[in-house]
């Protein structure tokens, strides 16, 4: 058979939307086997499961094959990170270290198969790389954040320390116990036990608690939804100009330009009907 032909069939069948459904599937099923792996099961039983384990492993040798094959431009293959990961996952996958001392790694190995579930499914990605590109912005968010519990754990180790020094015993402990407040994990119960000795400290916690939880999480929140919106509103207009069609952005766009090319003409035009007039 023709490489171009074989080429050409590997391509439609990648990008075959029942294939991709049937690798997402034999991802779930490697998810149901590795968890199957820690139960308490028969030896039989788990004879079968590691036989499962080889035939998805191999599976996923012939579906990377396939993907590789069916690549119109084989040097951007490898320039795709999830391509790269995909490749790693499988070819560490096929290393038999089952009864060497590595048999800890090649399990943690193959615990990973299932996040290539986010390789091959687009929404995933795209929540992946939204969350990965907004990290910049949330830096700064959190830099402010850690701040707060700083200056916060400080106040606290300094006056709360000698109520119950297992929660407020020195300044990172303090940064738990305030991580345990934001989160509302029974923060009611450190709250009254130091309004036992200090009564109007509940100011101390109900302040952090609207400066972390409704303000910086919000933004955090916020900062997270603007980028995949963005990302969102980026791959309508990428899939729109693959599909030769105009968004109507593109549109306004053309029409501003069309209004400018006339005004101009007709700013260029206006000496010649002004001397056409004074010769009448």
């Amino acid at each position: 058979m023709n490489f171009e032909i074989l080429q050409e069939r590997f391509f439609k069948l990648r990008s075959n939307r029942a294939f991709e459904l049937f690798v997402v599937a034999v991802i779930m099923f490697s998810a149901l086997v590795i968890g199957a792996k820690t139960y308490d099961i028969p030896d039989n039983v788990l004879m079968v499961i590691s036989w499962l384990d080889v035939g998805i492993t191999l599976f996923f040798l012939v579906e990377i094959t396939i993907r590789f094959i069916g690549e119109p431009d084989k040097k951007n293959f490898f320039k795709n990170a999830w391509n790269i990961f995909d490749t790693l996952i499988v070819v560490v996958s096929l290393i038999p270290i089952q009864d060497s001392e590595m048999a800890l790694v090649g399990r943690l190995i193959r615990i990973f198969r299932v996040l290539r579930m986010v390789s091959i499914v687009p929404e995933l990605r795209l929540l992946l790389n939204s969350l990965l590109k907004a990290l910049p912005q949330l830096g700064y968010v959190i830099l402010l954040m850690f701040i707060i519990f700083y200056i916060y754990a400080a106040v606290g180790a300094s006056f709360f320390v000698n109520i119950n020094p297992t929660l407020w015993g020195d300044i990172s402990i303090a940064m738990l116990t305030l991580f345990r407040v934001m989160t509302f994990e029974d923060w009611t119960d450190v709250m009254y036990e130091t309004m036992e000795v200090y009564p109007f400290s509940w100011l101390f916690y109900l302040t952090f608690i609207f400066l972390t939880t409704f303000a910086f999480l919000n933004m955090v929140i916020g900062i997270v939804v603007n980028v995949m919106e963005n990302e969102h509103a980026k791959e309508a207009k990428e899939q729109a100009i693959a599909e030769g069609q105009l968004t109507i952005e593109d549109l306004s766009n053309q029409i501003n330009e069309l209004k400018a090319i006339i005004e101009a003409q007709n700013n260029a035009a206006q000496p010649a009907r002004e001397t056409e007039k004074e010769k009448l």
